[in-house]
């Protein structure tokens, strides 16, 4: 099995829910980035998505476009960050996933991308921006490498593309919490429930929830509806703090700490 089926079948028998943190590699360096994942492996965190930068990242809000920013400034390339997972992989076998968008996929070639992927040690792939028009290329070679293809629903995801999305899916759907881009909020959309019923309509695959965890109380409430959590902006946003005052240690503590809060709210 993948990492991820693994990981969620355990914690399904448990009666736990998936923490699912997102890091912007290479923010502020990929040095940083190397050691966040390792000690947020140690922490609570079930399975990392690393996000790859891209200069025009429609699906995220101004705390991870800044990420990004930053992350290209200082010269970061597709190949250095698979260079990196190559390196966790050395440290940690949590599950890791992709998260880019298609564009660099599309340049690198979809085969070629999914192979290097898959010869690192990356267990999934999540491509905010896939057009589902590709999604089937894309899932077939990614199922030859053993890597899970997880697409995102909306709200506003009709049924019909709900099932289109849940039958391409592996691993576990992606439910995006509101209309929007990623970002801190402090309540959790009120359809929340209804939506992710009828998603579990189209599919027996876990559910994760993001876009707009904010702390203990978000997470607690989106844990309670699905099996996973998403949580990028709010871990982004406490780097993006204390590496302006030039306190990378403390970047590093804070995350920490706020992970292993978010754990025991999730339970």
């Amino acid at each position: 099995m993948n990492r991820i089926d693994n990981v969620l079948d355990m914690l399904h028998k448990k009666n736990e829910k998936a923490l699912i943190p997102y890091v912007s590699c290479g923010d502020p360096s990929l040095e940083f980035t190397e050691q966040l994942a390792t000690i947020l492996a140690e922490s609570g965190a079930d399975i990392i998505e690393l996000g790859v930068p891209y200069s025009d990242p429609v699906a995220d809000g101004p705390i991870i476009q800044r990420a990004s920013g930053r992350a290209l400034a200082g010269g970061v390339t597709l190949e250095k960050i698979f260079s990196l997972v190559k390196r966790l992989r050395e440290k940690t076998q949590v599950p890791l996933i992709i998260m880019t968008y298609y564009n660099p996929v599309y340049v690198t070639g979809v085969e070629n991308f999914i192979a290097r992927a898959a010869s690192v040690g990356i267990d999934g792939l999540i491509i905010p921006d896939l057009p589902l028009e590709e999604a089937g290329y894309l899932k077939k070679a990614a199922d030859s490498n053993n890597i899970n293809l997880i697409l995102l629903v909306a709200p506003t995801s009709s049924p019909e593309r709900i099932k289109r999305i849940a039958q391409l899916s592996k691993g576990f759907i992606y439910c995006v919490s509101v209309t929007g881009v990623t970002g801190t909020r402090q309540s959790t959309s009120g359809g929340l429930e209804d939506f992710l019923d009828q998603v579990r309509l189209q599919t027996k695959l876990p559910l994760a929830v993001g876009f707009g965890v904010s702390g203990p109380d978000t997470a607690r409430k989106m844990a309670n509806k699905a099996d996973g959590v998403i949580v990028g902006s709010a871990i982004i946003q406490k780097i993006e703090e204390n590496v302006q005052k030039g306190d990378t240690l403390k970047a590093l503590e804070e995350a920490v700490s706020f992970i292993n809060t978010l754990k025991k709210a999730i339970g």
